[in-house]
């Protein structure tokens, strides 16, 4: 299937994933505009929503697009999505038939209470769980819960294709290097990424490997960021670390 980025307010991707006869599924339409200009472009038929959080840049077109496509949109056990006609469960497999895709749940809290990803083939669209090069904030959840949703995300194969909500690489760039500046790895990525952005390209979506390899949120438990860590504060714990991590990237300014 096609994946194509659909660019919304500032920094938002809605992303759309579309079969070779026109049948296509979005995820976290938070601006029902864009979305329905790149459906007429590539003439595209609305089949399926998928929506991770309650967040309204992430929920903010499903009115408007249920009301003109009348698709199935999927949503975490949230009252506070409305319109949702499934809802979701952490293990469940949906099986969607326009487009034809196996979609499995996977429950990552810690950004929101009800955060969900969606699993279809190799991609992860992960909201604002995951990043490139970063995190979400926890505005519901404790750093445990957090680094738990990332481990388990980092156990999926490294050639899974990450698909966050947000077109954050370059800012969260700028922090890693802050915390692991000898990393190859990350030294990599932060230059393949700028030279992304001065063609305005998308930075993703990016393998998990690549984030294993240079996401500062993904190795809390490298020596490198360990260091950082205990000299910024944190006991050596792994829910420590990556507290001070989060607490560091909330207030830093490049």
């Amino acid at each position: 299937m096609r994946l194509t980025p659909v660019a919304a307010f500032e920094d938002n991707y809605i992303w759309l994933l579309a079969d070779a006869s026109g049948d296509a599924l979005a995820v976290d339409p938070g601006d029902a505009a864009p979305l329905e200009a790149a459906l007429q472009r590539e003439n595209l038929r609305l089949r399926a929503l998928l929506l991770t959080h309650h967040h309204a840049d992430h929920v903010g077109g499903v009115a408007t697009l249920a009301v003109r496509h009348q698709p199935v949109i999927f949503a975490p056990q949230d009252a506070r999505i409305p319109l949702a006609t499934h809802r979701v469960a952490d293990g469940e497999h949906i099986e969607l038939a326009a487009p034809a895709a196996t979609i499995e749940v996977m429950a990552v809290p810690g950004h929101t209470a009800s955060h969900v990803a969606y699993r279809v083939g190799d991609l992860l669209f992960c909201g604002d769980t995951l990043f490139s090069l970063g995190c979400g904030r926890l505005f519901e959840g404790t750093p445990e819960t957090l680094l738990a949703s990332l481990d388990r995300i980092a156990s999926l194969p490294d050639s899974t294709r990450l698909c966050p909500a947000h077109e954050y690489t370059q800012s969260n760039a700028a922090f890693a290097l802050s915390v692991d500046a000898d990393n190859p790895a990350l030294i990599a990525r932060a230059g393949a990424v700028r030279a992304l952005r001065e063609r305005r390209q998308p930075s993703l979506p990016v393998t998990l490997g690549e984030e294993r390899a240079s996401n500062p949120f993904l190795r809390v438990d490298s020596a490198a960021v360990r260091a950082w860590c205990v000299r910024h504060g944190a006991t050596d714990d792994r829910a420590a670390r990556f507290a001070t991590l989060r607490r560091a990237k909330d207030g830093f300014r490049a």
